[in-house]
């Protein structure tokens, strides 16, 4: 039954000439109701499921499955599954670090260090973020949101600043050379104080 649905399916796939396949699984009834969702994200014939897509490119290039995957611009630390149980302790397989002219293999013990050691490199930037923004000081609210608002708000905000850096490279810098030299330390090319005070402060 299984191969002569199979020929069906692909005898389906060429008639209907969309490049479209049929693809079928068996699913543990378990762990369906938790698979079958992801599978609709995925395979979304729509922006979402470009993401979704793009996501799990270093999943699939991975040989064993990732426990955690963290990059940066150049560097990429892995940690790889299954967890391991060894009397109490939980213990990754194996990691994986490659940055510029290295590539290094890690066992149990390391790659279970490095983890820990991301783990609070994360809980330190999230929670000097909140400092810096003050977020404490919200209200709380929920972790879901409502997408027909949020997309459109947040696609407008980034047409709206791509907008803004269209027109400050056409408008020529007429300002003499001197000026922001003294801006050169500042972070994230902002302006000293000094210069916010406007043209009158020399």
């Amino acid at each position: 039954m299984p191969v002569f649905r199979k020929a069906v399916d692909r005898l389906a796939d060429l008639l209907r000439g969309d490049r479209r396949i049929t693809y079928r699984a068996y699913i543990n009834a378990r762990t369906a109701r938790y698979v079958t969702p992801l599978l609709d994200k995925i395979v979304a014939d729509d922006e979402d499921g470009d993401t979704f897509r793009n996501s799990l490119i270093p999943w699939r290039r991975a040989q064993r499955p990732p426990i955690a995957i963290y990059r940066g611009d150049v560097s990429t630390c892995r940690i790889d599954g299954p967890w391991q149980v060894a009397d109490d302790h939980w213990l990754p397989l194996g990691g994986l670090i490659v940055t510029s002219g290295v590539t290094a293999h890690l066992n149990p013990f390391e790659a279970q260090a490095l983890h820990k050691r991301m783990q609070q490199a994360i809980e330190d930037t999230t929670l000097a973020w909140v400092r810096e923004h003050d977020l404490r000081s919200h209200r709380r609210g929920p972790e879901e949101i409502d997408r027909s608002v949020a997309d459109p708000a947040a696609k407008a905000m980034i047409l709206a600043w791509a907008f803004g850096q269209r027109e400050a490279d056409a408008t020529p810098d007429t300002s003499p050379d001197e000026a922001g030299n003294c801006c050169s330390g500042e972070p994230g090319n902002a302006l000293c104080e000094t210069c916010r005070k406007g043209p009158d402060h020399a």
